[in-house]
């Protein structure tokens, strides 16, 4: 009996790891992607449309390459307790910063990207130190640097400026298949941020500040420049983003990023992805996922035929369920 009952045990154990494995938030985001495809899929077949044909295909990632670009850098400060309001209007200098430096000129691609990514380092630097040096809130320090580059991008431009030579406007065109080339790019650099998280010493320092700062101070950890780091890497992330977007409007944009409200919408894809805005949970993976939700709705809005009231209310409710559901599911695992 008792070898009987020792595999009854080890069975039961083996089927509570796999419950825990099926709830976490990775899953549960990609399973809400999932049924959402399909439900769209009905709701624009009704209206006599196809969601996920060639162009739907191609609508939702390249709505989401930007969107994902900005959150993939959102995801490593927030996982670090942080986060980043200033993202929006760096995307639009950087889009600026890119096209000027081009002007037109293939030969001046390279310098064009190497000066909008070095002014948005600089930026993020600007943000880390803020926070660790003069020990401001996160949300009031990066929310006035934001203010900061609104008010430069007001006084000195109206309207577009610069001008992006062909050549590299490809980058924001081409696609294989109904796959844009962009999209690819976006998701390599999602890899490799999860690489960097998972597997070296700096991204096991940010889970451990955004776990407890003092702690991981007490351990040993240079907190200060965890925290700096992060802000640098997503301060560049919003950079290529509006590097991005400079191609595909062949010219720089002072409010590409502001209008499109790309601040609170990384935000809001790193934390349906399950991300803790506390730190020291969540990572890319499901920063995709929610990437892509976002990117699907605004799909479907639009081949609906929606008013933007009805859809900001559709992803504020999302948002809501999905933050209640990640709590309720934390709650219960601590329980039981």
């Amino acid at each position: 009996m008792s070898a009987v009952s020792e595999r009854v045990r080890r069975r039961g154990e083996a089927l509570v790891r796999t419950r825990t494995f099926v709830i976490t938030p990775v899953l549960v985001v990609y399973l809400a992607l999932a049924v959402l495809l399909v439900a769209g899929s009905v709701l624009v077949g009704v209206q006599g449309g196809v969601l996920l044909d060639h162009g739907g295909i191609l609508n939702i990632l390249t709505r989401g390459t930007v969107l994902g670009l900005v959150a993939i850098g959102q995801t490593l400060v927030i996982v670090t307790g942080s986060l980043d309001l200033s993202v929006a209007y760096l995307i639009g200098l950087c889009s600026l910063v890119a096209s000027e430096t081009m002007a037109g000129s293939p030969g001046m691609i390279v310098p064009g990207v190497l000066a909008a990514l070095g002014v948005a380092a600089v930026v993020g630097l600007v943000n880390g130190l803020v926070i660790t040096v003069l020990k401001a809130n996160a949300f009031i320090a990066t929310l006035g640097v934001a203010l900061v580059l609104r008010g430069y991008l007001e006084h000195n431009y109206t309207g577009p400026a610069g001008s992006v030579p062909r050549a590299f406007q490809h980058i924001g065109y081409d696609r294989i298949g109904p796959v844009p080339v962009a999209a690819l790019l976006m998701l390599l650099l999602a890899a490799a941020a999860w690489w960097y998280l998972r597997r070296t010493r700096t991204g096991y320092h940010m889970y451990a500040v955004g776990g407890d700062v003092d702690v991981a101070r007490l351990s040993g950890v240079r907190t200060g420049r965890t925290i700096v780091t992060a802000h640098v890497l997503c301060a560049v992330m919003a950079g290529l983003a509006g590097v991005f977007l400079a191609g595909r409007l062949g010219s720089g944009a002072p409010y590409v990023g502001a209008d499109a409200g790309y601040d609170l919408e990384s935000i809001a894809a790193v934390v349906l992805g399950g991300t803790a805005l506390a730190g020291g949970r969540g990572g890319v993976a499901g920063t995709i996922g929610g990437v892509l939700i976002l990117s699907t709705l605004d799909t479907i809005f639009d081949d609906l035929g929606l008013e933007s009231f009805f859809k900001d209310v559709v992803r504020g409710v999302v948002l809501i369920a999905a933050v209640a559901l990640y709590a309720r599911s934390r709650t219960a695992g601590r329980s039981a």
